[in-house]
């Protein structure tokens, strides 16, 4: 059963030491060890909030702006009242949305994933608007997991969450798996490894042809040198985005985006 608050003075206000305890979540060091991290803005709260045993506290500023999300919460549920000051010191953006969630890290093992039919590798992705912004395009468009192999940026990190903007809580995300290890994976299940890269055939063709509708498994290099020369051996297609117009390139996810809605739409019409 949803608590229900008549107004703020129940909601009890956040001692030194839980305000203390949650800023350390700004720190990966304290995220990892702890194996949790800080959820920020209504949006993502809600889908965190979605998730059975996921969020362990809320943490908010106006309950009347929130009401919602409160009414959300299990019974068993601490919820805390901050202060705008507080809530300024709990991120790192310039106007904080007044609503925090610490939640459990959401990242799950490789072994632990079922069927797929797409998913993205994302190979040393470093950008961490980029990284959530790749999970938020994998949702969206049907994809089964999202993988990032070692020395990509760490998944909780708060500019990947808020950039997910919900998203991470909708699919299954791996982290830190070696490069060898992903591919494996991928394959063992039958899915064909496609590489994007300026150098490569044409996705449109590949439409056409009727290959994007097989399980696929698409894989994504660092926004600064792209994919190791060796790596792109060892895929099946290196695949190229068609771009008539007049911009050199496509930042990294956008060109996931591309990739994800070509293969989910084949996908769709095969099944």
């Amino acid at each position: 059963m949803a608590k229900v608050f008549d107004g703020l003075n129940e909601v009890p206000l956040i001692s030194r030491a839980q305000l203390r305890s949650a800023r350390q979540l700004l720190s990966r060091k304290h995220r990892v060890a702890r194996g949790e991290f800080l959820v920020e803005g209504a949006q993502a709260v809600r889908e965190a909030l979605r998730v059975p045993r996921r969020v362990l506290a809320l943490l908010v500023d106006d309950l009347s702006a929130h009401r919602e999300l409160v009414a959300m919460a299990d019974a068993d549920l601490p919820i805390l009242r901050i202060t705008r000051d507080d809530a300024r010191h709990l991120t790192d953006t310039v106007t904080p949305q007044g609503i925090f969630a610490v939640a459990r890290n959401p990242c799950v093992q490789l072994p632990t994933l079922e069927q797929a039919r797409l998913v993205m590798i994302c190979v040393q992705v470093r950008d961490p608007g980029n990284a959530g912004t790749v999970i938020r395009c994998a949702d969206a468009f049907g994809a089964d997991a999202v993988l990032f192999t070692a020395g990509s940026v760490e998944v909780t990190n708060p500019k990947t969450i808020r950039s997910s903007v919900g998203s991470v809580f909708h699919l299954p995300i791996v982290s830190d798996v070696s490069i060898a290890e992903a591919m494996d994976w991928a394959t063992g299940r039958g899915m064909q490894l496609f590489a994007a890269d300026t150098r490569g055939e044409d996705l449109d063709w590949l439409d056409r042809a009727g290959v994007l509708g097989a399980p696929t498994a698409w894989v994504m290099g660092n926004e600064a040198w792209g994919l190791p020369a060796e790596l792109l051996t060892r895929v099946e297609r290196v695949v190229s985005i068609p771009m008539p117009g007049e911009a050199e390139s496509l930042n990294l996810s956008t060109a996931a985006a591309v990739c994800l809605y070509a293969s989910s739409t084949a996908q769709r019409v095969v099944n």
